[in-house]
């Protein structure tokens, strides 16, 4: 599976042609699942030989169905970022754009003789996310894949412990663990680095990717980085802690980068306010996770300062600003 990266040159994926040509090997596809938890941490779960229709049925075959017969009645298929809530309309979008569903990708193909199984006993199913099916083929250059994700939300489980079943005219203990009302509605696949959309609301929930608040934030990210001496701990950058922290984000977005304080100013503030706001060697602040970035955020937007009365520190969760004493509304 190659992912299509910004810049790839090749052309836009065409589901309407892959749709038709999984239709005509359905019958040679292999199906594997995962359950994967909010930390996007994949597990291998088994299933019945009395299933492999359903999930052939579930997956595959309402994707593929829906491509193939709304394609003669106009559906299209747009590029994610410019959607706008069509009717008609599914959407695509890189891989290599949606951080979360790569790396559940990269898991599952690259680490997966370390994937548990889910044991409910082990792990708890209120933790997991969704649901991905991995569908293996044999294609013109050798082995195929393909995924498709679902979300599954909490009210899909029914736990044995709290639930009857009724057998004939009477109330019985339910026979297992855990029971899932498994979603019918079509979501995301996953095609040769490509994803297509079917549902953008559950798209975004089920990888948490809002595209245009992705966009401020790096747009945002590159203005503090040009402004300001950070260092990063491995693994992080400063686009990525802000698309995870919304209100730190809302908060820079709010403020004119180039009219914050210098950075000598910032620290000299930082040291006032008796904040541990680090730095190393070169004079970088150093960002170590998602605290120090809302210390530093906090910092530039000017939320602490010492009460003139008791001496003590506060942090300003809200700013009002007030009018002028004499009534007038505030110059400038």
């Amino acid at each position: 599976m190659n992912n299509t990266n910004e810049g790839d040159t090749k052309e836009p994926f065409d589901v309407f042609l892959w749709a038709n040509k999984i239709d005509e090997v359905k019958n040679n596809v292999s199906a594997e699942l995962f359950l994967f938890n909010k930390n996007y941490t994949p597990f291998k779960i088994k299933y019945s030989d009395n299933l492999t229709g359903a999930v052939k049925a579930m997956f595959i075959q309402e994707a593929i169905s829906y491509i193939i017969t709304e394609a003669d009645k106009g559906l299209e298929c747009r590029e994610y970022e410019r959607a706008d809530g069509e009717e008609k309309v599914i959407y695509r979008t890189s891989l290599s754009k949606v951080g979360r569903a790569e790396t559940l990708i990269h898991l599952i193909e690259n680490e997966y003789k370390d994937i548990d199984y889910f044991s409910e006993n082990e792990y708890d199913f209120k933790k997991v996310k969704g649901i991905i099916a991995k569908f293996t083929y044999p294609g013109e250059n050798g082995m195929e894949t393909f995924y498709i994700a679902k979300i599954l939300p909490a009210s899909a489980a029914l736990k044995g412990a709290t639930s009857w079943e009724i057998n004939g005219e009477s109330f019985e203990p339910f026979s297992a663990e855990i029971a899932l009302k498994m979603p019918d509605d079509n979501q995301v696949a996953i095609v040769d680095g490509t994803i297509i959309v079917f549902n953008q609301a559950k798209f975004e929930n089920l990888f948490q990717y809002d595209y245009k608040s992705q966009v401020i934030a790096e747009a945002k990210a590159k203005e503090l980085t040009e402004k300001y001496k950070l260092s990063f701990a491995e693994g992080l950058t400063l686009d990525s802690l802000l698309i995870d922290k919304k209100p730190i984000l809302k908060k820079v977005q709010a403020m004119d980068i180039a009219e914050e304080m210098p950075q000598d100013k910032l620290l000299d503030y930082a040291d006032e306010m008796q904040l541990e706001l680090m730095t190393d060697d070169d004079g970088s602040i150093i960002i170590m996770d998602d605290k120090d970035l809302t210390m530093f955020v906090n910092l530039l937007n000017e939320d602490y300062y010492i009460s003139p009365v008791n001496g003590k520190r506060y942090e300003i969760k809200s700013k009002k600003l007030l009018g002028e004493p004499d009534g007038e509304p505030p110059r400038g």
